[in-house]
């Protein structure tokens, strides 16, 4: 096993996509198996020394930055264990924590199967999305990484060793939780707030009969390091027709979304075959539209709102379906000839790479001012699609501040991208966050929909479950980690660890 103390090898772990400062630690291991995670947390716990869990830098809350303690790099514990077929429509894989998500994704499409779960960053690792319960853009039609994970095998701080399937060690009655570990039981009280019943990662997960995996989903390093991950697998889609639509007002492509989701889901829940069912549906507001005609500057001019949508489609579904899609564009003022439209895989691929586009031109835009992102990740439930909307639109455009509006829309979560110029907008910015934060959580919105809390949103979820529901989750994280030593900073303030 490797380890280095050479601050120049430590150096890459103290940061990640959120730009977060001021990292430090005295030591980055690198384990390749789990006796190996076994022997570093025994230490640890011997010697109280906190330990960062990190993975491949994608995240975008600091959560792998580590102030402290030693770093557990987990890059030498990918390894892809297997892809078995279940039946002729799914199957799953097992596979160590540090395979990335187009790994994944390649391997179960050599065997004809699909990973639904879609997340933006197909560098960040399996480990990792299973920690923050990531999502993307199929979300919509296939929810997040919780739904599709069927097993994880966990290293807990002090070396005790915890396999865990769906369905097993269910909450009771009195909301306990009882486990089974290498060495040791556990008894868990669950808190009393209960997860918002929308897209939702901000905390432990708790609803009444959970399955105990559901804990460690989400989790984001406080709890264990996963060693081993089982995800399901579906039959890989026969083809797709897709598009970007532009329109002329953003509240055009609101109501059109509207529509399409209302669409969809009556469809799902009929289980009518070939009919409207989007699997994607992305939105890109005119400020969105600004920064991305720098690399597309194909894009309509008088385009000041788009919708990525993405409909799975077979042989003989093919033409019934673009007619109904057509039909729905021409009731919401569609710019039909000037939209892209597709059936092939390449030009499929080609309409994926501009949505994953924004992102990384938004980055480059900061680092020209030398600012951190001011992203938001926030849902809300759908009572209140409009007036999400409408609130972003107003107050953003109040502020004088430069920003776009991009995302999940069919998930009522948006991203709010704050761009500030100097480091007073950035003050004024983190403001604006505080203030819509606030009024997102009155309506009953999560703080976080798919990118976690780490150490940057701590104080956010404070005020969404209150100091009751962080010192309840404080108490399970001391059942399982008894000195405090994982992921000091994620999720709960340190504070509410150390009494």
């Amino acid at each position: 096993m490797l380890r280095s103390t050479d601050p120049g090898i430590i150096h890459p772990y103290l940061k990640d996509a959120s730009n977060l400062n001021g990292g430090y630690a005295q030591e980055v291991v690198f384990p390749e198996n789990e006796t190996e995670v076994v022997q570093i947390l025994e230490e640890a716990s011997c010697t109280r020394t906190p330990v960062t869990i990190s993975g491949n830098g994608t995240g975008l809350v600091g959560a792998r930055i580590p102030f402290g303690g030693i770093v557990l790099s987990t890059e030498k514990l990918g390894g892809l264990r297997g892809v078995y077929q279940t039946d002729s429509k799914s199957g799953y894989i097992i596979t160590g924590p540090a395979l990335t998500l187009k790994g994944l994704q390649e391997a179960a499409s050599a065997n004809g199967l699909l990973y639904p779960p879609d997340p933006t960053e197909q560098n960040a690792f399996i480990g990792a999305s299973v920690a923050t319960n990531a999502s993307g853009a199929r979300t919509f039609k296939y929810g997040a990484t919780r739904k599709w994970v069927r097993r994880l095998r966990i290293v807990l701080a002090t070396g005790d060793i915890l396999d865990l399937h769906r369905g097993e060690f269910l909450a009771d009655s009195e909301d306990h939780i009882f486990l089974n570990g290498s060495r040791n039981t556990f008894e868990l009280k669950l808190p009393h707030y209960r997860s918002p019943r929308i897209k939702h990662s901000a905390g432990y997960y708790i609803t009444p009969g959970m399955s105990a995996l559901d804990l460690f989903i989400g989790s984001e390093g406080t709890l264990g390091v996963f060693t081993e991950v089982e995800v399901e697998l579906i039959l890989k889609p026969y083809g797709f027709f897709s598009g970007i639509v532009f329109l002329n007002q953003e509240e055009d492509a609101w109501h059109l979304v509207d529509q399409a989701r209302d669409e969809s889901l009556k469809n799902r829940v009929s289980q009518t075959k070939d009919q409207f069912d989007a699997s994607v549906l992305e939105y890109f507001d005119s400020h969105a539209l600004h920064i991305l005609r720098t690399a597309y500057p194909q894009i309509p001019p008088q385009a000041q709102s788009a919708v990525f949508f993405e409909q799975e489609i077979l042989p003989h579904s093919k033409k019934k379906l673009t007619e109904q899609w057509f039909r729905l564009f021409q009731n919401h003022q569609v710019l039909l000839d000037q939209s892209w439209f597709s059936e092939s895989s390449q030009e499929h691929t080609e309409f994926r790479v501009f949505r994953h586009a924004i992102p990384a031109l938004v980055n480059k835009l900061l680092r020209q001012h030398h600012q951190m992102k001011i992203g938001t990740d926030f849902t809300v439930p759908k009572e209140h699609f409009f007036d999400l909307l409408r609130l972003y639109r107003q107050i953003l455009k109040d502020s004088g501040l430069r920003y776009c509006t991009f995302g999940h829309i069919a998930d009522n979560h948006l991203h709010v991208n704050i761009l500030p110029q100097n480091d007073s907008e950035a003050q004024r910015g983190w403001q604006l966050y505080g203030q819509i934060a606030d009024i997102i959580i009155r309506w009953g919105g999560s703080i976080s929909a798919e990118h976690g809390v780490g150490k940057i949103k701590r104080n956010y979820l404070l005020n969404m479950v209150g100091r009751s529901g962080i010192k309840e989750m404080a108490c399970i994280k001391k059942k399982l980690d008894p000195y405090g030593i994982l992921g000091r900073g994620n999720i709960i303030p340190e504070e509410f660890v150390d009494t």
